[in-house]
């Protein structure tokens, strides 16, 4: 690996698939939607799938859930065994994302050194999260990763990079690179498409990326007194997914030593790097729904912690509360947090706590957001964007956000499940 902590990898692909029932998007989409991973098993039945090889977080609660995770296990073994993948050694994958709303999102697959990555609060590593990480919800993903013989990211991070120098150059040379991967992805989730980047090339983003890296360079670039540590890669999607990765590789390091875990393969994770400035990113806020509680005593209890005072519309220190398809507007005059997102989930963290049986999901989309919230007993949150720009500031000086701050597009325009990497040493 070189210094920016990014790098090439050893990264499978299907051969001779069906591509569209292949790829099956991030695992945590549509978590109070079961309907839609319904119809995607439909879609890939009896297919060579990676659907096979995920758990979508739907089921993370279910009662089968650990019959669930053997299977997958199980099923990793049997696509490595039959001879499912093709495996391409030190690759970079240039990917071009068509999204449900034509733009075309670029991005670079490789793999992260976990070794510069630090999720805590506070953190100065090169690798930072941009939310604030549950630490709950590590454990049962460890439980998915330490026996799986393989990985497959939904981790997308983000660089920097205002002059497009890193991934922007490979465009124009897409006609002089090896052609992977190109089709729909399916349930109009958009098209991919996915190319083998040269050494040469490999070369050069290396070199651009160390560019980024530079402390003197990153401490002009954001006006800092010149001792602040470089925060080159902002995790943008799969937050919980890096630091289960991070977990595990620790847990693993304690067990092996130091020195056996400095070439073991899990010391790396697959992820995706995209330009923070690409004009397909677009940041959207996550909203809530709140189940199995009495909205009315929950908006009372509001109004007392937040000060709330009801407006027109959505403004940037408040949210809507949907009630039974109905929203109603609110500023909040006695914030917790900079961010309208940061008081609210301060206020619903401590709620839920009190109140038994009480429960929340984190959406995309005002729309479902009102539909969930005909539901009896249930309340939907909405909340404003957040402008992209204000990532690496708000990170370099806050360090994490509240968690589900934002997400990077609609559901339909997360990641999918394409390629893979073998995550097991020499031992297993």
């Amino acid at each position: 690996m070189n210094m920016s902590a990014f790098g090439p990898a050893d990264i499978l692909l299907p051969r001779d698939t069906d591509m569209q029932r292949w790829a099956c998007i991030a695992c945590d989409q549509f978590t109070g939607e079961r309907e839609y991973w319904e119809k995607a098993a439909d879609f890939a039945r009896d297919a060579v799938t990676t659907l096979d090889l995920i758990l979508p977080e739907v089921y993370l609660e279910d009662p089968d859930v650990d019959r669930r995770i053997e299977k997958i296990h199980a099923n990793m073994y049997g696509y490595l065994d039959s001879g499912v993948f093709e495996e391409y050694k030190d690759a970079l994958i240039y990917v071009e994302r068509t999204q449900t709303d034509g733009r075309i999102r670029a991005g670079i697959v490789g793999a992260v050194d976990l070794e510069e990555y630090d999720y805590s609060k506070g953190s100065a590593s090169k690798i930072r999260a941009t939310e604030a990480t549950v630490e709950q919800r590590i454990p049962p993903r460890v439980k998915i990763r330490e026996n799986a013989p393989i990985e497959l990211p939904h981790i997308m991070i983000l660089i920097d990079d205002a002059a497009d120098n890193v991934i922007g150059p490979l465009a124009a040379k897409k006609d002089d690179m090896k052609l992977l991967y190109s089709f729909e992805l399916m349930l109009g989730g958009g098209s991919v498409a996915g190319w083998l980047v040269p050494k040469d090339e490999q070369q050069r983003i290396f070199a651009e990326i160390e560019k980024l890296s530079d402390k003197a360079e990153f401490n002009k670039r954001y006006g800092l007194d010149g001792s602040v540590e470089p925060l080159v890669f902002a995790m943008g999607d799969g937050n919980h997914s890096l630091a289960t990765a991070k977990s595990f590789y620790e847990r693993l390091k304690a067990q092996i030593g130091e020195q056996a875990a400095k070439n073991h393969p899990a010391r790396y994770a697959l992820a995706e790097i995209v330009d923070l400035h690409s004009p397909a990113l677009e940041f959207e806020a996550i909203h809530r729904i709140v189940t199995n509680v009495d909205p009315d005593s929950l908006m009372n209890k509001a109004q007392d912690t937040l000060g709330l005072e009801k407006t027109d519309s959505l403004c940037d220190n408040g949210f809507g509360a949907v009630i039974n398809g109905k929203t109603e507007y609110y500023k909040i005059t006695k914030p917790t947090s900079r961010l309208a997102v940061g008081s609210l989930q301060h206020f619903l963290d401590e709620y839920l706590t009190q109140t038994a049986g009480a429960g929340i999901d984190y959406i995309h989309g005002e729309d479902v957001v009102k539909r969930l919230s005909m539901r009896p007993n249930s309340i939907g949150f909405i909340l404003p964007d957040m402008p992209k720009q204000e990532l690496f500031p708000t990170v370099i000086s806050d360090g994490a956000l509240p968690r589900k701050t934002f997400s990077m597009g609609t559901a339909r325009d997360k990641r999918y499940y394409i390629e893979a990497r073998k995550i097991q040493g020499d031992e297993n």
